[in-house]
């Protein structure tokens, strides 16, 4: 399939900017804005928790927790790929110190939001019980970036219906899926695959097949597409990303965790 897709335009920017965000922002004098975004989201759902009681729900508190581990996980495995002489290339390296710069805001905007809740980091052992080497090789380090940010944007996805009754607190998290999801793309476009998952990401190794079960489905919400219409199993499995449920990311994440 053709590399020409709808995240070129991404990609492109990406490439064209080479810059992390902020820096992008403070050309154009809208690191305020930038900053106010977050702030105003955790304010205003303070806000209508304390209307409520002033706690924050537990399923809400959860949600957070949970994606706070995740963040953490990519915020702390890029630090150390970026902390590494000699693995990342000089013409991708500001890609991820723009990727990392994603991670570390995503990370203080859910540690705002929790306050106590967030509670300490755990450790991380990526070579996930020596299965990888992503610090020495810089392929496994393009897999297991794949990995955590296809991961997270489905964990998102599959979250979402927690949050429901927290809109504004959903709303944050929903943007921060859409950045995860570009990220996601963007590796994989440095790994030379299409910007979007197709099926159940054949050829994908065995130690993250797990990322991409379920990808495979071509009958969505009650109708078998290809049955009904000209587009095959393939072009419905590239056009949708499905959910992970709390499980089987927890499942996927297992292996990296220490404590």
């Amino acid at each position: 399939m053709s590399n020409e897709n709808i995240f070129s335009t991404v990609d492109a920017d990406i490439a064209e900017q080479i810059a992390t965000r902020r820096g992008a922002l403070r050309r154009f004098g809208l690191a305020a804005a930038a900053v106010s975004v977050p702030v105003a989201f955790a304010a205003s759902a303070r806000a209508a928790f304390a209307q409520d009681g002033g706690a924050m729900p537990k399923q809400v508190v959860d949600v957070l927790k949970f994606a706070l581990t995740l963040e953490r996980l990519e915020n702390t495995f890029y630090e150390q790929a970026l902390g590494t002489d000699g693995l990342i290339p000089a013409d991708t390296r500001e890609i991820f110190e723009t990727i990392q710069s994603h991670e570390s805001e995503h990370v203080e905007f859910l540690e705002e939001q929790l306050g106590d809740e967030a509670g300490k980091s755990p450790q991380f052992d990526f070579t996930a019980g020596g299965m990888f080497t992503p610090f020495e090789k810089y392929e496994q380090f393009l897999l297991l970036s794949q990995a955590f940010e296809d991961t997270g944007q489905r964990a998102y996805r599959g979250q979402a219906p927690n949050l429901a009754e927290s809109p504004d607190v959903l709303t944050a998290a929903l943007t921060i899926h859409s950045v995860e999801a570009r990220h996601a793309a963007r590796v994989r476009r440095l790994r030379e695959l299409s910007g979007w998952i197709p099926q159940s990401q054949p050829g994908a190794p065995k130690a993250v097949q797990p990322v991409y079960e379920g990808m495979g489905q071509t009958k969505k919400y009650g109708v078998n597409v290809p049955q009904v219409s000209t587009v095959n199993a393939r072009q419905v499995t590239e056009a949708f990303d499905e959910p992970l449920t709390k499980q089987e990311v927890l499942a996927i994440v297992k292996p990296f965790l220490k404590s």
